[in-house]
């Protein structure tokens, strides 16, 4: 974008974990990505620097473990901000979701009281991949020549144009945040009942209860087919929506059959593939199925 002297100012995108993007991937797409922390028990690690996928369920996996997400401070996330800024004239930082996280205003304070003009913080309603989908839009915005200000206010106005729908494998996980009884889930757990839940942009609901994976799986998509048919149904019609397979640590085999199972149910449409954050993961735990979709912001 250039400014009233005529010049074009740089525009640098940046966004946090909590969009499940890696430090490699975030590099290979010209992304800055802030890491986040977790608490377990007792101990905090940094996402991507003293703990990843792989390590992080494992810690998950011990029936002692607590994790907590963790906020990054004013001083951490000013330091990133200021660290770009000497290449860049401005940034747009996407946070998650500020219905899921007080992060989004914090971030949003300190932008308006110090950085007037260099940063736009874009609360644009989303986690995971559909937040990881918004910071891959506002990189093609910002290489298109678009400026901090009007690419915020693209991805603000599209922000509830996403919907996400997950399978929780065992309700164990949830148990240990306090959002069902130890009771509940020894039950749900015996019964082999699947809860699905969903995400709307602002927070973590139950959708509905499934009996088996199969009968999750069939839930999910045809939720996904009536947000598709009614709600979305411009974005449908114009091209413009992205779906995704996601999943949270579970085997390459039941990976590809959930991702088989979207395509089938989807012809037509460009699907993606990617594991849930781990923000998502630390209250769902290992096992567990989600797909989403995004409109594509342009």
């Amino acid at each position: 974008m250039q400014d009233r002297g005529g010049i074009m100012k740089k525009t640098a995108i940046a966004t946090d974990t909590n969009s499940g993007l890696t430090e490699e991937q975030a590099q290979e797409l010209g992304i800055f990505l802030l890491p986040m922390s977790f608490n377990v028990n007792g101990k905090d690690y940094v996402e991507g620097r003293d703990i990843y996928y792989k390590d992080f369920y494992k810690l998950l996996s011990d029936s002692k473990t607590t994790v907590s997400t963790t906020q990054p401070s004013p001083g951490e996330l000013t330091s990133f901000w200021d660290d770009i800024l000497k290449e860049y004239d401005e940034i747009v930082y996407i946070p998650m979701s500020s219905g899921l996280s007080s992060s989004c205003q914090t971030a949003k304070m300190l932008a308006a009281s110090d950085y007037e003009g260099k940063v736009f913080v874009a609360d644009n309603h989303r986690i995971s991949v559909t937040q990881s989908q918004s910071a891959v839009d506002a990189k093609a915005m910002a290489d298109a020549g678009k400026g901090g200000e009007e690419i915020c206010g693209i991805l603000e106005a599209d922000g509830y144009d996403a919907s996400i729908y997950i399978m929780v494998n065992k309700l164990t996980y949830l148990k240990r945040g306090g959002r069902v009884t130890a009771a509940g889930a020894l039950i749900a757990n015996v019964m082999n009942l699947k809860p699905v839940l969903q995400i709307q942009g602002e927070k973590l609901d139950a959708y509905a209860k499934s009996r088996g994976t199969k009968t999750a799986k069939k839930t999910m998509i045809e939720a996904m087919k009536k947000d598709l048919e009614s709600r979305f149904a411009d974005c449908v019609d114009k091209g413009q929506m992205v779906l995704y397979a996601v999943y949270s640590d579970m085997k390459l085999f039941e990976v590809e059959s959930w991702i088989s199972n979207v395509k089938e149910a989807f012809p037509g449409f460009e699907i993606q593939s990617a594991p849930l954050s781990l923000s998502i993961g630390c209250h769902i735990g290992p096992g567990s199925l989600a797909i989403a979709c995004v409109k594509r912001s342009e």
